[in-house]
This record gives structure tokens, C-alpha cells and sequence, in this order.
């Protein structure tokens, strides 16, 4: 029997997305946000608070990074989500990584997450708070690929379980997509 929750957005897994921008003076700012995804074939959207430095350093700037974090970084991770860029200066640093600037937007790289999305800012909903971004480019590093794939066994990435605020590591290979379906339908 199913117990009901009420309107509860429960998906699983949910993305824990480090959000990069620069802030007024050069250094870099991040944030961790969960509510963001893919919403088109080279778009991301995301929900973020319009008093989040973050979102005034996208406005200003029309562009941002979008890290994947993963299990090494998840303290990184957690800390970005935890202190404001509106009272912290120089969070990134602070947190022990190095960033570069990005070669195709206004946006600094984190180093040291082996999975970044460089956008250009499409449009923000100031009413919704809905951020919505075009991909231009990505980074992956080298050593989370196998046969110029990412590897998850190599990636590590975290997910956020928000109805136990929880981090949780990606598992094991489990099927493949769009074959073992293919079965039912002989």
C-alpha cells in the first residue's frame, strides 16, 4: 500500500550542480544548488533565489559554469551550499580550489570537478526564479573517461536525497537503456 505526501517533488536521482560566476572584483563565486536539470537538448534550467549572489552575478555577467560534484569534492560541495557569496568573499578559495577562466563564457571553471557546463545566460523568471541556460561547451576530464566516455565508476558524481538531506554516490551498472526493454517487446 502506498502512503501518500502530498505535492512533494520526490525524484530521484536529484543532481547536486556547483554554480559558478564571477563576482564584481574577479574572484570566483559558487553556490550548490539541487533543483536544476536539463530541459532541452542543449539547455539547463535551474531554480535559484533571486537574492543569491550567485543569480545577481548571472544577470550581470550573462554567463555561468555548472559543475557536476562528485564524492572527492563532496565537503567542497556541501560548503558551497552552506556559506552565502552575499557574506563570504572568495568562497572557491576558501574552499581549497583553484579555478580558471573559462575560454568560451564569463565564467571561471573549477578545477578540480572533473565535469563542467559552460552557459550563456537565455533568460531568468524573476517570478518563478527559473534560470534557464544554453550550453555552449563541455569540459570533461580525461581521467573520468573510458573510450572517450564518462565513466561513473571513475566520475564518482553525488546526488542530493532531499527528503533525508542526504549525499548519495551513484551505484553500479544496473541494465542498458534502450536495449533490455527490447525484450517485452518481441
Amino acid at each position: 500500500m502506498k502512503k501518500s505526501f502530498g505535492p512533494k517533488p520526490y525524484i530521484y536521482p536529484q543532481p547536486v550542480l556547483i554554480i559558478a560566476t564571477y563576482n564584481e572584483d574577479g574572484t570566483a563565486n559558487a553556490m550548490n544548488a539541487a533543483w536544476g536539470g536539463v530541459c532541452d537538448y542543449s539547455k539547463i534550467s535551474m531554480i535559484l533565489d533571486k537574492n543569491h549572489k550567485t543569480v545577481k552575478n548571472i544577470l550581470k555577467r550573462k554567463a555561468f559554469t555548472v559543475s557536476i560534484a562528485d564524492l572527492p569534492r563532496m565537503i567542497q560541495a556541501d560548503y558551497f551550499g552552506i556559506a552565502s557569496g552575499n557574506d563570504t568573499p572568495d568562497k572557491v578559495k576558501k574552499a581549497g580550489l583553484s579555478y580558471t577562466k573559462s575560454s568560451m563564457v564569463d565564467a571561471p571553471v573549477i578545477e578540480e570537478f572533473p565535469l563542467t557546463l559552460e552557459c550563456e545566460l537565455i533568460s531568468y523568471d524573476e517570478k518563478t526564479e527559473r534560470v534557464i541556460g544554453e550550453v555552449v561547451n563541455t569540459l570533461i576530464d580525461e581521467t573520468i573517461l573510458t573510450d572517450d566516455k564518462v565513466d561513473l565508476n571513475k566520475f564518482k558524481p553525488i546526488t542530493f536525497d532531499s527528503v533525508n538531506h542526504h549525499y548519495v554516490s551513484l551505484g553500479e551498472k544496473e541494465g542498458n537503456a534502450f536495449s533490455d526493454g527490447k525484450k517485452l517487446a518481441e
